[in-house]
This record gives structure tokens, sequence and C-alpha cells, in this order.
């Protein structure tokens, strides 16, 4: 932070804050980009540019959704647009800034290459952000800037982003393309190529995919999912180190590591014939990642089948954050069946748990009680032993949950089982906000 902020041509900037209030999520930036970037802006500022950086990585997910779509993507996104409004703060508070295109957004950048998103999205995407960025930074100059300097201090403005945007196009143009030969060239394109195929459904003949992927598609498979956790940066690197130490512990012959971007990733393993039909291992902690596991399957349908139900496990494990981090198929089946609509049951939930379907901690633990209740065939003694209480804590939680839903549950019990099991794994995705209080909703219809 230096003297020269009262005097300098934008000295307005430096009374830049946030509209909002502080943000639940951290900066996508590094903590270096930000520390460097608060030294010569301070804190306000550099809050108000994080606040903008994640409106324009919005505004260009919802008119090209290719570019943002999903958690991995956004932050990605994200990462390049938060780090445009601080380059561009820079420049027009005349302290220190790179030329062209930041070391974040060129991530991006290459990133889109390697997705095989078209230079034109990703042009237009720049476009939109940099005109976005011109709007309120003018408006904040209009509020923020004495009166008899507005007109100047909008033509520098207008100056400074026109020229900023051209070398930012050109810098990210001429990456893309460089990004993109590079990918072509390497057999990762290739097999990416020949797994998108299985996937879709039109393989090529099995002994030429597996020649060209380097993994035998005959015998059983396991499939996994990996993303970085969307508050960590985690390079693809460690989620290969991440897949490959699980694979191993599975005791599989060989494996398939597919990056999908900057921080996703696709595996595979050949399972021994001599392992156990779905066999679990305990996994140790993988910081930063979250692992979704499909079923083992065999052959070549059994490739894309195990993959797909990773994918369904990954959707409920995006929907509910609080799932564990490594989590397996098998166990949330029904709840992947089941939100398929998610609207629809949302609704199921409601309507067999009413007063027992509020997102609280009290509700949750009689859905519990009374979930482990069910599991245990109705068994006190059982389902106390799970939870590590007495007995007549179930007891006494059983007939409170049953009060709370309105009727006995022997009378609907697989409809009642299927919510539980609905709202343990999929939590406040389908329940009724806490203000609701347990109370709020009427017995199911008839």
């Amino acid at each position: 932070m230096t003297a020269h902020r009262d005097t300098s041509p934008g000295g307005w900037l430096y009374r830049l804050t946030p509209a909002g209030p502080p943000p639940g999520h951290p900066p996508a930036s590094s903590e270096h980009t930000i520390a460097e970037a608060t030294e010569e802006l301070g804190p306000q500022p550099v809050a108000w540019a994080v606040e903008v950086g994640r409106r324009l990585a919005e505004l260009i997910t919802r008119e090209l959704p290719e570019l943002g779509e999903g958690a991995d993507q956004f932050r990605t996104l994200q990462m390049g647009t938060e780090s445009v409004v601080l380059q561009a703060l820079l420049l027009l508070a005349d302290a220190p800034a790179r030329a062209g295109a930041t070391e974040e957004a060129l991530l991006g950048d290459r990133e889109f290459a390697r997705r095989r998103v078209g230079l034109d999205k990703v042009l237009r995407g720049i476009r939109l952000s940099h005109g976005e960025l011109a709007r309120v930074l003018m408006s904040a100059c209009q509020e923020l800037a004495p009166p008899g300097e507005h007109a100047r201090q909008f033509r520098r403005v207008s100056e400074i982003l026109l020229g900023y945007a051209e070398d930012f196009s050109s810098r990210m143009t001429t990456e893309y393309l460089a990004e993109h030969d590079r990918w072509v060239a390497s057999g990762a394109a290739a097999r990416e190529e020949t797994v998108r195929q299985i996937l879709g459904g039109e393989p090529p003949q099995e002994e030429t995919a597996s020649s060209a992927l380097g993994y035998p598609l005959r015998g059983r498979h396991v499939a996994l999912i990996l993303w970085n956790d969307t508050e960590v940066t985690t390079p693809t690197t460690d989620l290969q180190q991440a897949a490959a130490h699980l694979l191993r512990l599975r005791h599989c012959q060989a494996t398939l590591l597919v990056p999908t971007g900057r921080t996703s990733l696709w595996a595979w393993g050949a399972l021994s014939p001599a392992d156990p039909d779905d066999a679990r291992v305990e996994p140790h902690e993988y910081p930063g990642i979250r692992i979704a596991c499909g079923s083992e399957r065999s052959g070549l349908s059994g490739f894309r089948q195990s993959h797909q139900e990773a994918e369904e496990t990954a959707r409920i494990m995006r929907l509910n954050p609080r799932t564990q981090p490594v989590l397996y198929y098998a166990d949330v089946a029904v709840a992947c069946l089941l939100s398929a609509d998610l609207p629809a049951v949302r609704r199921f939930v409601h309507d067999e748990l009413a007063g027992l379907a509020v997102n609280t901690a009290h509700a949750e633990q009689l859905r519990e009680t009374l979930r482990h209740y069910l599991r245990s065939e109705r068994s006190l003694a059982a389902s106390g032993a799970q939870l590590h209480v007495a007995r007549n804590t179930v007891t006494y939680r059983v007939k409170r949950a049953q009060e709370l839903i309105g009727h006995d549950v022997a009378t609907r019990l697989p409809e009642v089982f299927a919510a539980l099991e609905a709202a343990h794994v999929l939590g406040a995705a389908v329940l009724k906000p806490a203000h609701d209080g347990p109370h709020g909703s009427a017995s199911r219809p008839s």
C-alpha cells in the first residue's frame, strides 16, 4: 500500500467496498495473489474484486454453461474472472500489474482446450466478462469519484479496459491454440476419445479399444470419479495418486486414469479374479478430495455401467456435501433412483415424514433412530446397540418420531423407510428449512 493512493488518477478505486455481506466462500485466487493485491489496493477493494469476480463467473455460466457448469469447472472459471478484476484494478490504480492474461486465467484457458470447449465460446465469455466489468466500474466511478472528475475517469476506465481486453483476448487465443495442439498430439487425447466412445454406447472393437487405452476391457471393473473439494485447490496429480492408491487397495491388476479437467478425474481398475465381489476397503484420508465409487461390473458394458453408477454417486455427494468423502454406489442406490426427479422426491419426503422432514439436529436424531429401528426389523436392542443408546431412549425417540409423522409407520412401512433413506442421504436438498419448525407441515395428504 503506497502513499500515491490519494493523488493517483484512480484514487477513487481505493474506496471500493463489496455490496453484500462477507462471502461464505474463500477467494478463488491463491493466497499469494490475494496478498499481493491487498498490499497494493487494500482489503476492501480486494473484497470488492472477489465479489465481482464471482458475479462475472455466474454471468458467464448462465450464458455459456459449458464454461462453468459443475462445481470444479465453476471454481476454475471463477479463479480466472477474479484475477481479471484484480488485474484491472491494479492497472487503473497505476499499481504494478502483469500484462495480458493472468496465469489464473490461462489455467482455465488450457482446461477449456482440453475439454474441447470451442474457442468461439471462450472468446464470447471474455467479451461478456469485460463488458460487465466495464459497467460495474463505471457505476462505482460515478458513485465514488468527485463529480468534476467523472468524464475524465470514464474515459480513462474505457481506454484502459479496452487495451487490457485486446491484450487479454490475444494471449488467451494463442494459449488456447497451443494447448489444443499439445493435447491432440499427446496420447491423452486419443485415450479420452476412446473412453467417451465407450461411455456413449458406440465403442470400437473391444481388442482395438483395449490396445488404444492400454487397459484390459475384459473381466471385471470398478470405476471411480474424483474431484477436489470446492474450498480446496487440488492438482490433478494428487487426484491420480489418490485414485491409484485406492485401486491398489482393491488389488487391481491394471488402472486407467483420465483427467477431465484441472481438478477432476475418471478412473477404472481391472479387478483380480481372486478379489471378492464388491469388496470394500477402508481408504486412507485424502484431504480435499471426494471419491465416488461404482460397483464391480464385467466386460465392456460393465466398464460403462460402473462409471454411470459413480456419476450417480457423485451427483448425490454434490447434492449433500455432508456425505462421506469416499462413497459407494451400493450404499446410496435407493437415493440415486429416488432423486432422479429431485422435486418429486422432495414432495415424497415431506408427505411421508410430515413434521419429521425438517432440517434440524433434533429431527435428524429422531429420523436416524427410526431408520435404524426399521432396518433392524424393529428391534429396540439392536438399534440401541447401533446408536450406542439405551433401549428406553430408542423407545422414546421412535414414539416421538411417529407422533411427528402423524401415524403408525407400520401402515406405510416401505414408503416411510424409503423417505427416511432419501432424507439420510440427500439431507437438506429434500428437507424443509429449520425455520419451518417440526410442526410446520400437515400429515400426508389422503
